[in-house]
């Protein structure tokens, strides 16, 4: 018997099939992911805009450090917020350790400075091209973020794709605040951990492809909104010869 192969069937019928227990944690993985992301993209595309825009002192540090946590580890996210809400820790009080909303905060940290980085250097390249014009026509710093933001929207979409697949192929972190627990924290990265340990490769594969394809659909939407871009830009131009 091909253990393998007979495993990758398995997987198949689950999936096919609906398997309640496979379906149950990639919804949750889903909406942990998205929660995460959501909230990330939200403070990263402020933050991003201002400091691109905005000079101040101590802006190379703040860059700095910022730049740092772009390499973050995960388990040292997940030490960080497991530190911070368990018992004796400092939020210890609102009993959110192994919960939903400490796997989503756990998301949000290692997500938030990719999206503040990278929303920060497309936002300053475009200050660096149109912020005199802006400014000349005494649009404010944060008037001049937005807009700068919302012309390269299409760079901004890609990054919120971008920190979206970051969050749900992640696993240190969750894993550690959200415990593992069956039917309450457990999303596909640490079931496919756990599932592999046990020997359950049926249901570790079914959830991996469920996991690529995600990524992979990722990908694909990032793809799609380059070449928009691109056709946008071609328009553009088009219609600037033209006049």
């Amino acid at each position: 018997m091909n253990t393998v192969g007979d495993s990758l069937q398995t997987a198949m019928n689950l999936l096919v099939t609906g398997d309640q227990d496979l379906w149950a944690i990639v919804g949750r993985s889903l909406t942990v992911s998205a929660s995460a992301s959501l909230i990330a993209c939200t403070l990263g595309l402020t933050l991003g805009a201002w400091i691109g825009v905005k000079s101040f002192p101590g802006k190379r540090v703040v860059l700095t450090v910022l730049n740092s946590f772009l390499a973050l580890p995960s388990v040292v996210a997940g030490l960080i917020i497991y530190l911070l809400f368990s018992r004796s820790g400092p939020l210890g009080e609102l009993g959110w350790l192994y919960t939903f909303k400490a796997m989503v905060i756990a998301q949000v940290t290692l997500v938030l400075p990719i999206v503040t980085a990278l929303v920060r250097q497309v936002v300053e390249d475009a200050e660096r091209e149109h912020g005199e014009q802006l400014a000349s026509l005494g649009a404010r710093p944060w008037l001049r973020g937005l807009l700068l933001a919302w012309d390269e929207r299409f760079a901004l979409l890609t990054i919120m794709l971008t920190a979206f697949g970051r969050a749900i192929s992640e696993v240190g972190a969750v894993m550690i605040v959200g415990g593992n627990i069956d039917g309450f924290t457990r999303v596909m990265t640490t079931a496919i951990a756990l599932e592999t340990s046990k020997g359950d490769l049926p249901l570790a594969l079914g959830l991996g492809i469920v996991l690529m394809g995600t990524v992979l659909l990722l990908n694909a939407c990032v793809t799609l909104v380059q070449r928009w871009r691109e056709r946008s830009d071609s328009a553009g131009s088009v219609v600037t010869e033209a006049a």
